[in-house]
């Protein structure tokens, strides 16, 4: 692990705050769009809640995203009247665009958030928060697709959520099971370099930063919620659908194609066991293993596919040299991104070019079994061949690995970090739509303090609440 301060470097894991009682370790932000019914009875049980149930200091953030009925109104009312509430207005509609603006800027290490139906029982909030105040996770979800979790809604409401988790395993190799639950914690030094990754500024905020997370290797870790539908939801399911698979389809291209740095993150942040050194033991062989034996399996069903196919149109020695070529082209870039993990476009003509020479090994290692059957028998038969090509490729593969590791893709890494990472994090600027600056006027937001280089360290203390809560009518 790196402990240069250099655009690329990872934060050290943040203290958690010793002050005065006042300090909040946790800030659960509530976005709100026109909800000037529920606000109040909302954030009245939230508070409630968290002051008989959670043993540190805690803020409630109201962010209002340019509703035009009284629910400003109602924000600073409540923002008056309790002293662990702070209201926010932006004058732009988008939840992401909240939460980021929020979460970006609040001085708490724990930040949250949950939609102001509160559809998700409160139980769940101490379990969602707790693994990120210890420190074992880097991001918490609400799930309300575990076996645990009891859940009552709609069977439309039912069918789109499975299907979209669904749409995500399939599309986007997500491994975690509800995107859509509005109901997540993030650890505040993980969202200062997660966030400014994130575009989308609305509904698919969740999902992409979900996605996004889990790519560059942080810790997710999920709750099984009780979670009752609210029928009176604003939600446009059609139009928050057909963004959604805008969101998949851009996500899905952008980590194709390499463009995002995710190598910032390519550790969780703290102490990985990954990063020790083991002697006699070679870093990543035994994930490269299981990556080029899929990737092989794969390439072998291919090559057998083209072999079978241009063999209906010449002879044994072309059709194999045809689909050794195509399969080899194939081969070299599922292993390129897949085995060996490299991103990006720079450097895949030459690995393109080195696979060609492995592939050329294989050509002759295949084609002489070819003419060493031809020599045995004038006529073999198909089913012959193929278990002939077989068993060279096997042969073939396990030197293809050989030189993959040690030529076409070997690992330089001198100062623990991979050199087959073609983004460079120096070269990454934060996205657009995060704030240069914000200072709303209750001065309740710290600015955002620069990275720190990591260094093992013990938590601090964290600030117990006061143990005698003023009553509501002298809050103000």
């Amino acid at each position: 692990m790196r402990t240069d301060s250099s655009p690329g470097t990872l934060p050290a894991r943040e203290h958690l705050p010793a002050g005065d009682a006042g300090t909040p370790v946790l800030d659960v932000v509530i976005p709100v769009y026109n909800e000037e019914k529920d606000l109040q009875p909302c954030v009245l049980r939230l508070h409630d809640h968290l002051r008989r149930t959670f043993p540190y200091a805690f803020r409630i953030t109201i962010a209002d995203n340019a509703s035009t009925d009284t629910t400003p109104q109602v924000a600073r009312r409540l923002e008056a009247e309790i002293p662990e509430v702070r209201a926010f207005r932006l004058e732009q509609k988008g939840r992401g665009r909240a939460l980021r603006t929020v979460w970006s800027a609040s001085d708490a290490p724990i930040l949250a958030y949950m939609d102001v139906d509160l559809s998700t029982d409160l139980n769940a909030l101490l379990p969602l928060v707790a693994p990120l105040i210890s420190g074992h996770s880097d991001l918490a979800i609400g799930s309300r697709l575990a076996r645990s979790s009891r859940v009552v809604r709609g069977p439309k409401r039912e069918f789109i959520s499975r299907a979209y988790n669904l749409i995500l395993r399939g599309s986007l190799q997500a491994r975690f099971s509800d995107a859509q639950c509005g109901f997540k914690a993030i650890r505040r030094d993980v969202a200062r370099l997660l966030l400014p990754l994130v575009e989308d500024t609305g509904w698919f905020f969740d999902t992409e930063m979900l996605v996004l997370a889990e790519r560059a290797g942080l810790r997710i870790h999920e709750v099984p919620v009780d979670w009752v539908d609210d029928p009176d939801s604003t939600v446009h399911i059609v139009k928050t659908a057909t963004d959604d698979l805008k969101g998949v389809w851009r996500v899905g291209k952008a980590l194709a194609g390499g463009s995002l740095p995710l190598d910032r993150l390519a550790r969780p942040f703290g102490d990985d066991p990954r990063d020790r050194e083991i002697k006699d033991v070679p870093k990543g062989l035994a994930r490269q293993l299981v990556g080029f034996c899929v990737v092989g399996g794969l390439s072998t069903l291919f090559y057998l596919l083209l072999y079978s196919v241009f063999r209906q149109f010449g002879g044994s020695q072309l059709a194999n040299a045809l689909a050794l070529l195509v399969s080899a082209v194939a081969n070299t870039a599922a292993n390129r991104r897949l085995t060996f993990g490299v991103r990006g476009r720079g450097g895949a003509v030459r690995h393109q070019a080195q696979g060609l020479v492995v592939f050329g090994i294989g050509l002759a290692l295949t084609s002489g079994s070819l003419a060493a059957l031809n020599a045995a028998t004038s006529d073999p038969a198909h089913s012959t061949e193929l278990a002939v090509l077989i068993a060279a490729n096997l042969a073939a593969t396990v030197l293809r690995f050989l030189l993959f590791r040690a030529w076409v893709f070997p690992d330089r890494r001198e100062d623990g970090t991979p050199s087959t990472v073609a983004a460079s994090p120096a070269s990454y600027a934060p996205s657009s739509h995060a704030p240069a600056s914000y200072a709303p006027s209750s001065q309740t937001y710290a600015t955002v303090p620069p990275a720190q280089p990591y260094r093992h360290h013990a938590y601090a203390p964290l600030p117990q609440r006061p143990t005698t809560t003023p009553t509501r009518g002298n809050d103000s």
